[in-house]
């Protein structure tokens, strides 16, 4: 199963992991958060991260979720990328996380590649034209 590592400016990361929680009415195997405060050594941030990779990687890889291209926690991540074992995404939303845990049992390739398409499908316009099914 995929590892999931969301790595973004506090406290989001961990926001993220409970709206998942809720979602799924448990909280999802091999998903962790490192939540970035403002004044934190990169450094640091890549030791944490990379601690929490390794616990979560069961050997099938890991897909980190960052918040923001060309933030802290993203230029975090430019070390941590390896080929066939991790892969980094920018840009996190809740569809594109839901996407990635639903879909982290088959390869690290396809969770990446949904996990994209759950945060570009996710974001649509919503007005008083929209008719949204009744729950």
């Amino acid at each position: 199963m995929v590892g999931i590592l969301l790595l973004t400016h506090a406290p989001l990361g961990q926001a993220f992991i409970d709206a998942a929680t809720h979602v799924f009415r448990s909280r999802p195997e091999r998903l962790e958060a490192v939540d970035v405060s403002a004044d934190q050594d990169p450094a640091q941030v890549r030791q944490l991260a990379m601690a929490a990779i390794d616990r979560i990687d069961d050997g099938s890889g890991v897909l980190v979720i960052t918040d923001v291209m060309g933030g802290t926690p993203c230029n975090c991540t430019l070390q941590l990328c390896q080929p066939d074992r991790v892969e980094v995404i920018a840009g996190i939303s809740l569809p594109m996380l839901l996407r990635a845990i639903t879909y982290r049992t088959d390869t690290l390739d396809v969770v990446v590649e949904m996990a994209l398409a759950g945060g570009q499908s996710g974001a649509v316009r919503v007005d008083n034209r929209v008719r949204l099914s009744p729950n």
